[in-house]
């Protein structure tokens, strides 16, 4: 599956561990948190004021590192 902004953080986090390095850079501390079973990325980012376009490019990247 490929990573979108559709996803929940919980899921993005189970399929991409290492998202959470880059959810935490933009103060995305939700990893463990129990709304992170049905908060999607978009929503999460939008609430921060962050841009999820970027947060998921980032996140491209770290995963084929």
């Amino acid at each position: 599956m490929e990573v979108s902004k559709e996803m929940t953080i919980g899921e993005l986090v189970r399929r991409y561990p290492e998202a959470v390095k880059v959810l935490s850079k933009y103060g995305l501390r939700c990893a463990g948190c129990p709304a992170a079973s049905f908060e999607k990325l978009e929503d999460v980012a939008k609430a921060h004021g962050v841009d999820v376009d970027k947060i998921l490019e980032e996140i491209r990247k770290e995963i084929e590192k």
